[in-house]
């Protein structure tokens, strides 16, 4: 890479789970054009493990803008803002990329410091977020995610793009085992999501659970909030499934990489699953594998075959409860699946 060319970079990606470990392969192909580039990071509190777990990232920075968005009239709000953009803005970056798209993370990006760089106003993910950058760079909406940010960082630092399947490059050493006895050979089922049509009904996932735990498999339970520990908690029903304590996404990890394997819904874990190589099923109903789908080995998308699918909305209209076009996707289907990955 050539000197003159940017190499403290800022990069702003809040969330979520999943969107951050998109950005870890565009990372990887920058450090692989430039060894000596060097990035920091503004991510969500609540994911910056994410981002320490890549040898490319410095300094984390961390916002706690869901707190904030419900006491901006607060002093101690608009004190934490101050402290944090006085921070980043005395680190004088040689470039800012904004790999989000969306009001809240331009914002942040302008606040930053100067020379911003992000998608055009055609890419963006909501369209004013563009005005705050000085280069734009034109990425289609209909490109996974994944890709669209290591084209995004290819034309902002101006290297050729790869060709290679992506590289998420986790520092595996940076895992953490829990404290926590863990059985041999063991499954981990992600049953939980942000939104209700990502959801596979309770009773497919009981069924599934009766019929690993008679194929001689132990099956671990994850949560994250008091509605998906109770949802866990209505899932471990069998002696051979195991309701697993609240855990950081580094232990979280670790249990992913010693896995036999995992099935999930839609959402980050699976994601981390395929960054680490750990033979997932993933369930889509109403998202869109082909923008936001499992990368990685070993990675298995089941679809809903309902004509409405991916409809791409957080609720269904035709039903108030989980997602009836992932009911159509059978305990028995999956865990044939499961049972025949290779």
């Amino acid at each position: 890479m050539n000197q003159k060319r940017p190499r403290r970079i800022l990069l702003i990606k809040l969330t979520s789970l999943g969107d951050l470990i998109h950005a870890l392969p565009a990372l990887s192909d920058a450090r692989e054009a430039d060894p000596e580039i060097q990035f920091d990071w503004v991510a969500d509190q609540n994911f910056q493990e994410i981002a320490s777990f890549h040898p490319a990232v410095g300094e984390i920075f961390t916002t706690n803008h869901r707190a904030w968005r419900k006491t901006l009239t607060s002093y101690a709000t608009y004190r934490e803002i101050g402290n944090l953009v006085a921070t980043l803005r005395s680190h004088h970056y040689d470039l800012i990329i904004d790999g989000q798209g969306n009001f809240k993370s331009a914002l942040i990006s302008w606040l930053a410091g100067e020379d911003r760089a992000g998608f055009d106003q055609n890419s963006v993910r909501e369209w004013v977020a563009h005005l705050a950058y000085q280069r734009h760079f034109p990425v289609p909406k209909q490109t996974h995610a994944i890709d669209r940010l290591r084209r995004l960082f290819a034309a902002a630092l101006d290297y050729p793009l790869p060709t290679t399947a992506p590289d998420f490059q986790i520092q595996k050493e940076k895992l953490q085992a829990p404290q926590l006895k863990l059985p041999l050979r063991y499954l981990l089922f992600v049953h939980s999501a942000s939104w209700n049509t990502k959801l596979w009904p309770e009773e497919h996932w009981i069924e599934l659970i009766r019929l690993a735990t008679e194929a001689g498999y132990h099956i671990l339970l994850p949560w994250g909030s008091a509605a998906e520990r109770a949802r866990a908690e209505r899932l471990a029903i069998h002696p051979q499934s195991q309701l697993l304590p609240r855990l950081t996404l580094s232990e979280l990890g670790y249990l992913l990489q010693h896995s036999l394997a995992c099935v999930s819904v839609d959402t980050g874990l699976a994601h981390l699953a395929a960054a680490l190589g750990t033979p997932c099923i993933t369930l889509y109903g109403a998202t869109d594998s082909g923008l936001i789908g499992t990368r990685g080995p070993r990675q298995l998308h089941l679809h809903s075959n309902l004509p409405c699918s991916p409809c791409q909305q957080k609720s269904c209209r035709f039903s108030k409860g989980d997602s009836p076009c992932l009911a159509q996707i059978s305990p028995q289907q999956v865990f044939h699946k499961l049972t025949n990955r290779d």
